[in-house]
């Protein structure tokens, strides 16, 4: 099994990004610009490595190589977006790699990308680039090449000897495990599961029992032998299920309007361990979005862009103003899944006018966000 952090570690000390290794500051999947940004750079170092993995590791400063971090990301949508705009997408996974120096929440993307062996191509035109393009890497360079062109194996040779380095051991999964339990969350309900004598699960969260069934909010969930963050979130509530072969997660989202809100089982993530060495991830969408009253929602609709309009000209707020404020990404959303769609454009761009204004608040716009990505992408 691979230390994600390790592997991390090994790929900055390459210092220059190459053919099979980008790194970002960030990225915006959000943005069409980021989109497909991002989308270009799957493409070339899938088409650079057809025949071993290639990464590109996100939060690391580009300058100095400085791990700075980025928010929690669990996207796991993401296929779903490159099957939509590739030809001959790659298998790609996010994964968040926690580092002990980050501020909580903050972790490290590592994107790891396999080739199907076939050219990979845009299906279709994003921002500047042209449906049918077809990108490769030269050095740390992202560029188009004519199609038709032949895949090379250069690279897997240089790939198999930084996972080899990669590899976990003893040591490092009972640090991981004490860590995790007596250091990080010494203040949260902390448990452990072990999977076929080689996985090990830890989770830690605040512990809510209600009827029969057990709730977590607060909630840090991570694959010690991988280094690997499987779940992060201060405000939504998930219950945790488990057996000798499996453990499952079901993530629950808080919606309503004017105080009448209520828990929404949003998605549903499986862990499945084999007596192999191996474990996949599968998910799926449980959501059903609460209907509304369409005045309502105009009325609520209106007055959110009224509040975004004076907060971007500094003008000062009403005292309803400041609640309608602290709600709107909420509102926002409810709005989107209601069939408003030009919503989902004014939360994006809402980012910095919040970001600038509430942490709070700013919190509340980055988790709506987080819902729309898995609902869209599904």
């Amino acid at each position: 099994m691979i230390n994600k952090r390790l592997l991390v570690k090994n790929l900055l000390a390459h210092n220059d990004e190459n053919s099979f290794y980008d790194k970002k500051r960030f990225v915006d999947i959000g943005q069409r610009e980021g989109k497909a940004k991002f989308l270009k750079h799957v493409c070339a170092l899938a088409n650079s490595n057809p025949f071993n993995n290639s990464f590109i590791v996100i939060g690391v400063d580009d300058e100095d190589n400085k791990i700075v971090g980025v928010d929690f990301f669990d996207d796991s949508k993401i296929q779903n977006l490159v099957n939509a705009y590739l030809d001959n997408p790659p298998l790609i996974a996010y994964e968040n790699i926690p580092f002990p120096h980050l501020p909580e929440g903050k972790v490290v993307g590592l994107v790891t990308i396999k080739s199907n062996g076939k050219v990979c191509s845009l299906r279709k035109n994003i921002w500047k680039y042209y449906g049918g393009a077809v990108f490769f890497r030269e050095g740390s360079i992202s560029l188009p090449k004519a199609y038709g062109v032949e895949l090379k194996d250069i690279n897997s040779e240089e790939v198999a000897t930084l996972e080899l380095h990669a590899r976990n051991n003893i040591e490092l999964t009972l640090d991981g495990v004490i860590d995790f339990i007596n250091n990080r969350h010494k203040d949260l309900t902390s448990d452990y599961k072990v999977f076929k004598e080689q996985f090990v699960v830890c989770w830690a969260g605040n512990k809510n029992k209600v009827g029969n069934e057990t709730y977590y909010s607060r909630v840090d969930i991570e694959l010690i032998n991988e280094q690997v963050k499987l779940f992060y979130s201060a405000l939504d509530e998930i219950k945790i299920s488990f057996n000798d072969d499996s453990f499952s997660i079901i993530e629950y989202v808080k919606l309503g309007l004017a105080g009448q809100k209520e828990y929404y089982p949003l998605e549903k993530v499986v862990i499945t361990f084999e007596a192999n060495g191996t474990y996949q991830i599968q998910s799926e969408l449980l959501f059903e979005p609460p209907q509304y009253d369409k005045k309502v929602l105009h009325h609520i609709y209106n007055a959110n862009k009224a509040v975004l309009k004076k907060l971007e000209i500094n003008s000062t707020l009403t005292a309803s103003e400041v609640i309608d404020l602290a709600n709107l990404p909420a509102t926002s959303l409810i709005c989107y899944l209601n069939g408003f769609e030009d919503a989902k454009e004014y939360l994006e761009n809402a980012r910095l006018l919040l970001k600038g204004y509430n942490s709070k608040v700013y919190q509340s716009l980055k988790d709506a966000l987080r819902i729309l990505r898995k609902v869209r992408y599904s």
